[in-house]
């Protein structure tokens, strides 16, 4: 076949963790909206070991679609590392990230793809309004203006993390060999422009969230510590603080001592 003639592929990364009451939807709806699209694609599903019924659906539908492919993690490796793993293992021309919780509604792959045919390199969604609890939407945007003060980089306020990015991203970030990445301030730190597809983000209706205060504040810490010096100078500034009250305590001691 002429080289022309064959189509660019378009990967699709879902990260799940006990969707089960999710997954055959999300599927669905990723199906529905690449149909009719100009372009190939792959829907690669990275389970975080699953203790539901997720990987079996899965498999099931697997059965039956070759598009769909599916990588079963050994065990739980985090909501860090394991979209990010599912990320390199992508091989489109762009990758499209999606969640599985439905809360990144899959019809917005048809305006990121537009957007990358427009010549963006990196389409990120951005949550313009939230159907999540009141508590939440307050800290979350909270601390994205507080990590936006003082990162180092421009970073995209309220992205969710959800969006398009060209393969020559993904080349590049493979390259960065980082094991414990901040990914949406990591994509900000490369310096392509960024298209933003701004989105009312619904409330999860089936299953129950996977993320724990615990998992958040790592998140947000992890964000702050990467693209931000403020912790480092904050420490070394404590530290030098704590040395040099000790040192005078010892010295008064001395005095008296002596």
């Amino acid at each position: 076949m002429d080289g022309s003639q064959i189509k660019k592929k378009i990967s699709i990364v879902t990260p799940t963790l006990n969707e089960a009451d999710n997954i055959t939807e999300l599927c669905d709806r990723v199906a529905a909206a690449m149909t009719h699209s100009p372009y190939d694609y792959e829907h690669l599903v990275i389970d975080n070991a699953s203790t539901d019924q997720t990987v079996g659906i899965l498999r099931d539908r697997a059965s039956t679609d070759s598009r769909l492919k599916i990588i079963v993690n050994a065990r739980n490796f985090g909501q860090v590392r394991s979209p990010f793993h599912g990320l390199l293992q992508a091989t489109g021309s762009a990758t499209i990230i999606i969640a599985s919780d439905l809360q990144d509604p899959p019809e917005m792959i048809r305006e990121f793809i537009s957007r990358w045919e427009d010549g963006f390199k990196i389409v990120m969604a951005v949550k313009d309004t939230s159907e999540e609890s009141f508590v939440v939407n307050v800290l979350r945007r909270g601390f994205y203006k507080v990590l936006k003060k003082f990162a180092e980089v421009p970073l995209i306020e309220n992205a969710t993390g959800a969006g398009l990015y060209d393969s020559s991203v993904i080349e590049i970030i493979r390259k960065l060999n980082d094991p414990y990445p901040y990914f949406r301030g990591l994509v900000c730190e490369i310096g392509f422009p960024i298209s933003e597809v701004q989105f009312k983000q619904p409330t999860r209706k089936r299953g129950i969230s996977s993320q724990s205060l615990y998992s958040l504040f790592d998140v947000a810490m992890l964000g702050l510590v990467k693209h931000s010096k403020l912790p480092l100078r904050v420490m070394t500034f404590l530290g030098f603080s704590v040395a040099l009250v000790s040192f005078f305590v010892g010295l008064y001691y001395l005095t008296c001592k002596l």
